[in-house]
């Protein structure tokens, strides 16, 4: 606790009488936390104190980053605190980078950026000076203890003001695009699988040559029809509760889970009609 008569200077003044005092450089290193920020309190050219400001870290933070990162999501720290205690702060977060010192034109012109390199950005922030950059973002994330500004210029708000809720929004979004991905692709493959195995079978009357196609055999036009019917019958509502639920989502890069998917629900839709409609054909001849 430093007594006396706090007085207010002009930066330029306060930064030339400090530095000819030569103590405030090396007591803001000696006691102060590289992550704290420093407040000075003097009169005329002697140092009276040093208030440090410091944010906190929620626990957790850092692997919620790191689960970012082995999704292949960047993370950016943008502050309009100074370089060291940005450094810092940075640093025990674990974001992969920072920028300090950032005024809300900065904030808004490196979200254009990375736009304009084609890729999507999600921006979280609670203050005024976020607002521009928030409502520029793909998607804006506003904590619900920041300010009016920033909830209306936001897409989403968080209300429990928890940061690693922007890890379960990235979660959800790509559930949401991998399953899709996984529906569309077994879809397609099924048709394709689907179509290959009753057209032989249709036109083999027809067209002779078309009845080498017939691999599986099927019992007439009428049953490769009629089986064909019944499976969509029974695939559609099969994949329901899949598309409710969703893909899994793991702690992979988007292209390497659609990747994944893509394989397996493909190779599953090629695979799945021959047997399903065969067995159906079957049921059907006995019962024809």
């Amino acid at each position: 606790m430093a007594q006396g008569r706090a007085q207010r200077h002009r930066p330029a003044d306060t930064g030339s009488r400090w530095s000819r005092a030569g103590g405030f450089r090396d007591a803001g290193r000696a006691h102060l936390a590289p992550r704290c920020h420093p407040l000075a309190v003097a009169e005329e050219a002697r140092l009276l104190g040093v208030i440090a400001l410091s944010d906190v870290i929620k626990p957790g933070i850092a692997e919620r980053f790191a689960q970012l990162r082995q999704m292949g999501v960047k993370t950016l720290m943008i502050t309009g605190d100074n370089p060291i205690t940005a450094a810092a702060i940075a640093a025990e977060a674990g974001v992969d980078d920072y920028v300090a010192e950032a005024t809300p034109e900065r904030k808004l012109a490196l979200i254009r950026e990375e736009q304009a390199a084609g890729r999507l950005v999600a921006m979280m922030g609670d203050g005024t000076n976020d607002a521009p950059a928030l409502a520029q973002a793909d998607l804006g994330l506003a904590m619900n203890s920041g300010t009016q500004a920033a909830r209306e210029a936001a897409n989403m708000v968080d209300l429990d003001s928890d940061p690693g809720k922007l890890l379960s929004a990235v979660e959800i979004g790509k559930q949401l695009l991998i399953t899709r991905g996984a529906l569309t692709t077994f879809s397609l493959a099924n048709d394709v699988a689907k179509y290959f195995v009753i057209l032989p079978a249709i036109f083999a009357a027809s067209a002779p040559a078309l009845g080498s196609l017939d691999v599986l055999d099927l019992h007439s036009p009428q049953s490769a029809v009629l089986a064909a019917v019944i499976f969509n019958a029974l695939v559609i509502p099969a994949l329901i509760p899949f598309a409710l639920r969703g893909v899994r989502v793991h702690a992979a890069s988007a292209s390497a889970m659609l990747r994944r998917n893509l394989l397996i629900y493909g190779v599953g839709g090629l695979l799945l009609p021959f047997p399903a409609i065969k067995l159906i054909d079957l049921a059907l001849g006995a019962l024809m």
